[in-house]
């Protein structure tokens, strides 16, 4: 057999084969070069979705034009309100925080700088007390334009706003001079001992300077609480004066120790962010933490955390637990 032969036994196609063969190259030059000659119409298309989209991003995200007002007024008490602003929402770049009691009306830059809030914030609230805004309960610091949400949320349980009316009232009973020629009165067995875990709103109103408001809101603290631990956890009462709360300590006492405990390895967010000791601010690390690693195996690591310094933690410890199996 010639070469010629050999060739053409193996390397010749029929009419059917070169048919086949050129059907599939028009084919596969077809898709290669479809995108390129389609893409007209579709990509203007694409093009006009896009910049609509990107226009109303932008809309969304616009500020408040410079020199517009820089706070509307609320109906409750006709407060200077603020809105939060989505725009700076950089976690990233925020500073680690100390977390203690404090009066927004008397607290100074420096301290709000403590707290981990940013300049600008700072500067916003600043110049709301400047012009003779005041902040009548926690809820106001939410209006404050730039603080975020769990910003509020952290720093929430230790805002203790001092109420003017009581303290001033008291204040002006106090600098009364007694008479010379009289001693001072003491009233030593005036009223009874109540046991802080025990007392109901009756026992606590029988408390000098207790009115039944105070009273509900101490019973409610204690209710979310579990239960108090020291007596001087009665002082962190929102709305009760430390005036009113030096004058009622020596009356009370703590004899029933038993308090309500949360297992944080079966506690939801919602049980959590109950807490006055932990809040939305705690509360979404703890969840997400455990979500993360699995079970908590001690309470100590809680301290793994970030946001719960030792100082945190001791405060915390006593209110929850860990179910041994």
């Amino acid at each position: 057999m010639g070469w010629k032969q050999l060739v053409a036994d193996y390397l010749g196609f029929t009419r059917k084969d070169r048919i086949a063969i050129v059907t599939l190259l028009v084919i596969i030059l077809g898709v290669f070069f479809l995108p390129a000659v389609i893409p007209g119409k579709n990509a203007s298309k694409l093009a006009e979705a896009d910049t609509a989209w990107i226009a109303v991003m932008k809309r969304l995200e616009q500020k408040e034009p410079a020199g517009g007002p820089m706070f509307r007024k609320y109906d409750e008490d006709n407060s200077q309100a603020y809105q939060y602003d989505r725009t700076e929402n950089n976690y990233s770049k925020r500073q680690k925080a100390d977390l203690f009691y404090f009066d927004p009306n008397t607290l100074p830059a420096a301290e709000w700088k403590r707290l981990g809030l940013r300049d600008k914030t700072i500067a916003t609230i600043k110049n709301f007390l400047s012009k003779g805004g005041k902040f009548r309960k926690p809820e106001d610091l939410q209006r404050i334009y730039g603080l975020f949400p769990d910003e509020f949320e952290r720093i929430a349980p230790f805002i203790k706003i001092e109420s003017t009316n009581e303290t001033n009232s008291y204040k002006q009973f106090t600098a009364k001079d007694p008479a010379p020629s009289k001693p001072g009165k003491t009233f030593t067995g005036r009223y009874a001992v109540v046991d802080i875990n025990t007392a109901d709103t009756t026992a606590l109103i029988a408390l000098p300077g207790i009115g039944s408001k105070l009273a509900s809101r101490i019973i409610n603290f204690r209710d979310k609480l579990g239960g108090f631990l020291s007596i001087d956890q009665v002082g962190e009462t929102f709305g009760l004066p430390d005036s009113t709360f030096q004058k009622i300590k020596q009356w009370l006492k703590l004899e029933n120790t038993q308090i309500r405990k949360i297992n944080i390895n079966e506690a939801t967010l919602d049980e959590l962010k109950a807490h006055p000791y932990i809040r939305y601010g705690l509360a979404n690390p703890i969840i997400a933490y455990r979500v993360q690693h699995g079970p908590f195996i001690k309470l100590e690591d809680l301290k793994k955390i970030m946001v719960i310094t030792d100082d945190i933690f001791l405060k915390l410890s006593p209110y929850l637990f860990i179910k041994q199996d």
